[in-house]
Formats: C-alpha cells, sequence, structure tokens
C-alpha cells in the first residue's frame, strides 16, 4: 500500500477523477443516496485528501479537514471510504488511523469531530470517537457526531 495526503492543488487529475468516482460509486450508487458530493468543501486552504493505493488503484480515501472550516474547534475527518474489492480486510481501520495521523500532524491538540453513519459507531469507537449527539438525518441515512479528544504533548 501507498499512502499520500495531499491538498486539491496538489492532485493529479487522474488521482482527482479517482477519488470523485470512487466517492460517486459507494456514497451514491451503492448507498442508493442521490445528494451533491460536490459540496465546495474539496478544494478549501488546509484541506488534504488521504488517498490509500494498491497496485496504481485508489482503494481508499479520507477528507481531511482543518479546524474552523466546518467545526469551529476541531479538525474533521470525512468522506470515509474504502474500495469494496478490498473491504473486509482491516483497511477501514488502517484508513481511519492514518487520517486521525495526519490530523494530528496537521493541527496537533485540537480534536477531531466526524459525522458518523449510525450503523458504525462501534467501529469508530474502536479507534477512540465518542457519539457526542442523537441520532439525526442527514440524506435520509441515520448518522451521529462522534469526537476524539486531542492529544496534548
Amino acid at each position: 500500500m501507498q499512502w499520500f495526503s495531499l491538498p486539491f492543488s496538489e492532485l493529479t487529475t487522474h488521482q482527482l477523477y479517482e477519488l470523485l468516482q470512487l466517492r460517486v460509486d459507494v456514497f451514491i450508487v451503492e448507498q442508493n443516496c442521490p445528494y451533491s458530493e460536490l459540496d465546495g468543501l474539496d478544494h478549501q486552504p488546509g484541506v488534504e485528501h488521504l488517498l490509500g493505493c494498491k497496485d496504481n488503484k485508489l482503494v481508499a480515501y479520507a477528507r481531511l479537514i482543518p479546524p474552523e472550516l466546518v467545526y469551529p474547534e476541531d479538525s474533521a475527518i470525512g468522506r470515509v471510504i474504502v474500495h469494496k474489492d478490498v473491504r473486509g480486510n482491516g483497511m477501514g481501520v488502517t484508513l481511519i488511523k492514518k487520517a486521525i495521523e495526519r490530523c494530528n500532524e496537521l493541527w496537533s491538540e485540537r480534536a477531531i469531530t466526524i459525522g458518523a453513519q449510525a450503523h458504525l459507531e462501534k467501529y469508530y469507537n474502536s479507534v477512540g470517537f465518542q457519539r457526542i449527539s442523537d441520532v439525526y438525518l442527514e440524506d435520509d441515512i441515520p448518522h451521529i457526531k462522534m469526537r476524539k479528544a486531542p492529544i496534548i504533548i
């Protein structure tokens, strides 16, 4: 596996196409959830795109968002996704751990907040996130807000 964390301006057109295709294939097609995938955050200053590639194919992705862009105090991780061909092999845990590690490098001493699909609560608990909201609907899918406390050095 090769891992890259890049701002929008450093993504190649091929990388951008692959990450958008993966997000659309899973979040819109596979989950049968029509919504506007392009939300204006991808190209914002400070946002990084974490790409996990195997045999030159994008198989894991997460979007890393700086504090104050979505949450006033916290950084955020979103669009967490693993290609269906590599699910069930621990890739999801590897991806989220890499995302947490990179957020801590970029925005040390800041908590990380996520909007997680509610059925993934135990998965995110396993890497240190705690639920901080009631269930709410986002694009007709039950979600919860979760937060991982900052690492203070």
